[in-house]
């Protein structure tokens, strides 16, 4: 991962869009979280929702984060990770990430929510990047 990417998807605290594929070929698009984990993006869901299902059938996906006019594209194939163990993991790990402002806001939706969901992560093993950004 060039040092330009890994700074822009760690500097600040910004949205992924997942795009990934529906069984009749059509593009479906999901606001995530994600993390970094060493070269490896991570996104991570509830079971049931579309875009994980998607990826089951079909593991390709882009990953778009965006800031203004500067953005990152990331394009691969995912490893399904369904160990709850590293997925509830994952998730809280996201969670107190995004809401490093609301500690307890975090806290209340890992205990309350996200532990009584089946979670699966997703690796993202980077295929191609496409960057646009200011420098």
């Amino acid at each position: 991962m060039p040092a330009a990417v890994r700074a822009f998807l760690t500097d600040e605290l910004r949205f992924a869009i997942a795009s990934t594929l529906d069984p009749d070929g059509a593009s479906h698009q999901a606001v995530v979280w994600y993390r970094l984990d060493g070269e490896t993006v991570v996104v991570n869901s509830a079971n049931g929702r579309r875009w994980p299902a998607n990826l089951r059938r079909d593991p390709r996906i882009s990953l778009a984060v965006v800031d203004g006019y500067a953005w990152v594209a990331v394009r691969g194939t995912v490893e399904i990770v369904d160990d709850q163990a590293i997925a509830q993991a994952d998730i809280a790990e996201m969670a107190r990430r995004y809401h490093a402002d609301e500690p307890a806001t975090a806290e209340r939706l890992i205990h309350d929510q996200f532990e009584r969901q089946h979670r699966v992560t997703f690796r993202i093993r980077a295929e191609r990047f496409a960057v646009h950004l200011d420098e």
